[in-house]
């Protein structure tokens, strides 16, 4: 079904060649946004990422093309008031409490005073900051400055928040923190452009993604319409013998998975199928119709799927020549 929304963001053949430059940062650049979604803009250094969010704000003209965010043309200062921005490299007033922090933040997005005093506590507290409101910012941690940083970026309650490598330099702690805040954005109807080097993070919290290589989309979709099946199967047993083995052998290389001794882990095999991907996912039942001929009791049948990180050098590497 399609939606009457219209998308948050959308880009129709965005083009950005800086001044002296012999090829574009952004070349023909289109994009589509929903709103409500966590979309993930992937992409190697120098791929034209940091352009195109910096055309999106307003503070990079582009060289042809149009673009619109939450439903008017970019630049317009009007809209910079629904925008909730965390770039990269994000430059803290250390000297400031993380009250006073936000309370000039808030003065800058044009926020009253009364408002500023409802919404900082309540911020702070998503972020997990509630216990160190009136410590300056020089006294915590990486983490913790990160989520400072996103308390900013939310803190007008925006319709769209950008995320610049919100969990670059962050502790595996640090990086579930930042995914619970994304979460609870999505939760709340919030668009999110999520841009990340860590794919895993991606994998986990966006809906759809698009990967950027050399200013251009060379993929976008969901996590599972770009990632492919893997040629690949986990067949989970009661029990396994050799008869059941050499019957999974006929589909191709066979692995077992099961730790000897270990009575509270099933025996499992897996198989890599012959042939190409298509071929392996038909052969599936075929497998299974096999091992349970052979005496084999099937507990659990899993597909092995390509993560996104393999879909993402895939992709690269497929598109060499663009």
């Amino acid at each position: 079904m399609t939606s009457d929304v219209a998308p948050v963001i959308s880009t129709r053949a965005l083009r950005k060649i800086y001044h002296g430059a012999k090829v574009a940062a952004v070349e023909s650049l289109d994009l589509t946004v929903a709103a409500g979604q966590v979309f993930g803009f992937l992409g190697p250094n120098g791929a034209g990422k940091t352009t195109t969010i910096g055309m999106l704000l307003g503070n990079v003209f582009p060289t042809s093309g149009t673009a619109s965010v939450l439903g008017e043309p970019i630049g317009k200062r009007e809209t910079r008031r629904y925008i909730g921005y965390l770039p990269e490299k994000f430059q803290f007033h250390e000297f400031l409490t993380a009250t006073e922090f936000l309370d000039m933040h808030g003065q800058l997005y044009g926020m009253s005073a009364s408002y500023r005093r409802q919404r900082i506590p309540e911020v702070l507290e998503v972020v997990g900051l509630a216990p160190r409101a009136k410590d300056k910012l020089g006294a915590f941690s990486k983490g913790m400055q990160q989520r400072a940083g996103l308390a900013q970026a939310i803190l007008h309650e925006p319709r769209l928040v950008i995320l610049d490598e919100p969990t670059s330099a962050l502790d595996p702690l640090g990086r579930r923190a930042v995914r619970d805040i994304v979460l609870y954005l999505k939760n709340r109807g919030t668009t999110v452009l999520l841009n990340s080097h860590l794919l895993s993070e991606i994998e986990l919290t966006c809906d759809t993604v698009a990967i950027i290589k050399r200013g251009q989309i060379v993929r976008q979709g969901t996590v599972d319409e770009i990632t492919n099946p893997a040629a690949e199967v986990t067949i989970e047993l009661v029990s396994t013998n050799t008869e059941i083995e050499t019957a999974a052998m006929r589909f191709g290389t066979v692995s077992t998975m099961d730790t000897p001794g270990d009575v509270a882990q099933p025996p499992r095999l897996l198989v890599r199928f012959s042939g190409d991907v298509t071929d392996s996912m038909a052969a599936t039942p075929e497998l299974v119709g096999a091992i349970v001929a052979a005496g084999g009791q099937i507990r659990a049948v899993m597909p092995v799927r390509e993560t996104l990180e393999d879909a993402f050098v895939r992709v690269m590497e497929e598109q060499t020549g663009v």
